[in-house]
């Protein structure tokens, strides 16, 4: 795809302006750098491209692992770079990203752009860090949990049988499919069976944030954002309905929801209401990504498709041999190691998570670089999972590379440190009971081209992939 072109002499006053101020902003920093006690120390090597654009386009308007890779060879494992209107540091080694996410996180704090934590909510766990974060890290591990989400293991199976019958015989885009069953799980792990009383009301108002949520944050009647931001009002008002509604029964529960009103962590229902949308927010997107890509390997692959089948089958045919009860437990799901490996194996090669994003709070030295105070810091996560050095091979699809731990800090599909994914055991389980339906009960076959991938912002098989789905039986 042709890299678009910026030019200053097409440019409006509004972006004249903006350039300009970015520039003065940018040789603010670079002068208070001189200034400063580290003033020995450079700035890693790299280019910042054109005034407030710096090279946004480059990295956007292709496969990022162009981009990436490029710079990469040119400058080393660290260099620095201009996107979304932000001075960055790039890092695509284990020991930094370790550095940065671990063994030094106090200095490098999360950051999202301030439209984005206004549709989520500010109070929300992925914008903060110190005692707040850890405290709310704490409500939320404590419900997502082995020892809490094996007691829904039938729930998940009933939604995955009854999202598997429902796209018997058709042509589906994968992808969406998935976000439905992603969704409809995360419901029942935030709600319980209240899940179901308001899916369609949540799903809707949900949607409507979900396509303004990477919209020009501009507030006006009728513009994707000011649309979500009233989704957004929306969905605080239906939590409130079932914070209500629980409060009225005194009855107790075990889900997500009922850990954030335990009264002795004293949050507010506003406090509530921005974490239980961002969960939702969190959950959903990225497992249905995994999942997707999961079809796409396993229907590229006929040999791991079938050593994944043999042991789904060879549970299930234990189960017919044992008793009337046939349906899957959490022992069930820990006689999985093959197909835990394809999960492990689709998590590198698609690095569904490409990068995060943090933010020195102070200046920072590494590697014998400067990072300035406020520049942002990218641990580029699919620079790491496709290394040579971490991983021979590193682009053919091979489960079977995971019979042995990979390296530390090489393998970080969920983050690393304080701010690590705390849903990944759930993630994990949603994932295996449907592959244990999929896999067992259907076959499919992939529709179209299949070997484009999209960005936006989670890389995805061209088209979402679509499918055709058949029954065995």
């Amino acid at each position: 795809m042709d890299t678009p072109m910026f030019s200053v002499a097409a440019a409006s006053p509004f972006w004249v302006f903006a350039s300009l101020l970015s520039l003065f902003l940018l040789l603010f920093t670079l002068a208070r750098v001189l200034i400063s006690g580290r003033r020995s120390l450079p700035l890693p090597p790299g280019t910042m491209g054109w005034p407030y654009i710096g090279e946004t386009f480059q990295l956007y308007s292709q496969n990022p692992n162009v981009f990436f890779a490029s710079k990469v060879k040119r400058y080393g494992k660290i260099f620095k770079t201009h996107v979304l209107g932000c001075p960055c540091v790039m890092i695509s080694s284990p020991e930094a990203a370790k550095f940065i996410l671990v063994t030094k996180s106090h200095l490098f704090k999360p950051t999202f752009p301030a439209s984005k934590e206004r549709m989520l909510g500010r109070q929300a766990i992925f914008f903060h860090q110190g005692p707040y974060h850890m405290k709310l890290r704490k409500i939320v591990m404590r419900a997502v949990m082995p020892e809490a989400i094996k007691n829904i293991v039938s729930d998940v199976e009933t939604i995955a049988v009854s999202c598997l019958q429902s796209w018997d015989g058709q042509l589906i885009n994968t992808f969406q499919e998935m976000k439905t069953y992603t969704y409809n799980v995360g419901l029942h792990s935030i709600f319980g069976k209240e899940g179901a009383l308001y899916r369609e009301e949540l799903k809707r108002c949900y949607y409507i944030l979900e396509r303004g949520y990477n919209s020009m944050p501009i507030n006006l009647p009728g513009t994707l954002f000011n649309k979500a931001m009233k989704a957004r009002k929306e969905l605080s008002q239906i939590v409130a309905k079932i914070l209500h509604s629980r409060r009225q029964s005194k009855e107790e529960r075990n889900d997500l929801l009922g850990s954030f009103m335990d009264e002795k962590e004293g949050l507010t229902d506003e406090q509530i209401a921005d974490n239980v949308i961002g969960v939702i927010f969190a959950a959903r997107d990225t497992t249905a990504s995994v999942l997707t890509w999961i079809v796409k390997y396993l229907g590229e692959n006929p040999s791991v498709l079938q050593t994944v089948t043999e042991e789904q089958e060879s549970i299930m045919k234990s189960k017919e041999n044992g008793g009337e009860d046939k349906s899957l437990t959490w022992a069930d799901t820990r006689k999985m190691p093959i197909s835990s490996r394809v999960i492990q194996e689709t998590l590198r090669v698609a690095s569904i998570l490409s990068f995060t994003f943090r933010e020195a709070v102070e200046d920072v030295e590494y590697g014998g670089y400067l990072i300035p105070k406020g520049w942002k810091v990218l641990p580029l996560f699919r620079n790491i999972h496709h290394s040579p050095d971490n991983f021979p091979d590193p682009e053919k699809f091979d489960p079977s590379r995971f019979e042995v731990a990979p390296k530390p800090n090489t393998f970080m599909p969920f983050g690393n440190g304080a701010h690590s994914c705390p849903g990944n055991e759930l993630a994990k389980l949603e994932i295996l009971v449907l592959l244990h339906h999929l896999t067992t009960k259907y076959r499919w076959s992939m529709v179209g081209p299949h070997n484009g991938i999209q960005y936006g912002p989670f890389a995805l098989p061209q088209n979402g992939l679509p499918i055709r789905l058949f029954s065995k039986s």
